[in-house]
């Protein structure tokens, strides 16, 4: 069984949600506090052994590169304010393992966006995170799903429960046989109407894939929204690979919008040491003023 080395993150979208401020940053340098949300993602990666990164990019953001480029300038004078630290930081995201970068000219969806990293990711098994789902757990959650696929050889989602009123906004799974956190997939619908739903099971931007789904994306035709959907592609593999669904620990965040991404950053700062007494009782004496 071919090891599993290589993640593909797309980060192409226009970030809509946060415009203004997307006019000029991609919306996957956002902080969240005071780490972009990308980072997130590359850290998740890294630690799961992970040692070739392909973002895929859109034109106009090319700061996603001068992010992961030396900043000597930077570097120097953290040097000189004796802030070793922050400095070992900065050098070590500059010098995070092979990164390569590809470019979606047309946003025709998430199944499309994947289809433009083959060249570089090959014939291989590859993870797929999306940054815009941060999973905040001591344990990575695309480790784990890399320890299922060693085992099993199979394709591998991140799913979670979701309240009713978001079922038809998001990919469902309908499962069958279940082992702890692993459930056997059965089907993938792509927003699905409620009452159609086989499940209350929605996919989270966490995918073990194999190299056949990029003739699968190849040949499936726009679904919802009129785009490629990476669901309609998985789903047509499943009379071929066995899948399975894995229902991650942790808190989830949705830092593609707004409120989330805020929520994310109430999070962090309430577990950061040198911030979390001060953040805890700003937040008590603003409810208790209201």
């Amino acid at each position: 069984m071919p090891e599993l080395r290589k993640a593909v993150i797309p980060v192409a979208g226009f970030g809509t949600r946060f415009l203004p401020v997307t006019r000029a940053v991609p919306k996957m340098l956002l902080p969240v506090l005071d780490t972009p949300g990308l980072q997130f993602a590359v850290d998740e990666a890294l630690e799961s052994g992970i040692d070739h990164l392909v973002f895929v990019i859109s034109e106009g953001q090319e700061a996603i590169n001068t992010y992961f480029d030396r900043l000597t300038e930077l570097e120097d004078t953290l040097q000189q304010q004796g802030k070793l630290d922050l400095l070992n930081r900065m050098i070590e995201i500059a010098e995070t393992s092979r990164i390569s970068y590809v470019y979606q000219h047309e946003r025709r969806g998430i199944g499309h966006a994947i289809l433009q990293a083959r060249p570089l990711v090959g014939e291989e098994p590859f993870a797929v995170l999306f940054p815009d789902d941060l999973i905040w757990h001591e344990s990575p959650t695309i480790s784990s799903m890399i320890d299922i696929y060693t085992e099993t050889n199979g394709i591998v989602v991140a799913v979670e429960e979701v309240a009713n009123s978001l079922v038809s906004s998001k990919g469902i799974v309908s499962v069958s046989a279940s082992d702890g956190r692993r459930y056997v997939i059965d089907e993938m619908v792509e927003k699905p109407p409620l009452e159609d739903a086989p499940s209350n099971l929605a996919i989270v931007g966490r995918y073990i894939l194999p190299a056949g789904i990029f003739d699968q994306i190849e040949q499936t035709k726009l679904g919802v929204g009129g785009e490629i959907q990476i669901t309609d592609a998985i789903s047509a593999l499943l009379s071929k690979h066995q899948a399975y669904a894995y229902r991650f620990p942790g808190t989830h965040f949705d830092i593609g919008e707004p409120l989330g991404m805020l929520q994310a950053s109430i999070f962090a700062a309430l577990n950061r040491g040198d911030m979390a007494d001060e953040m805890r009782a700003w937040m008590y004496n603003l409810v208790r003023d209201e």
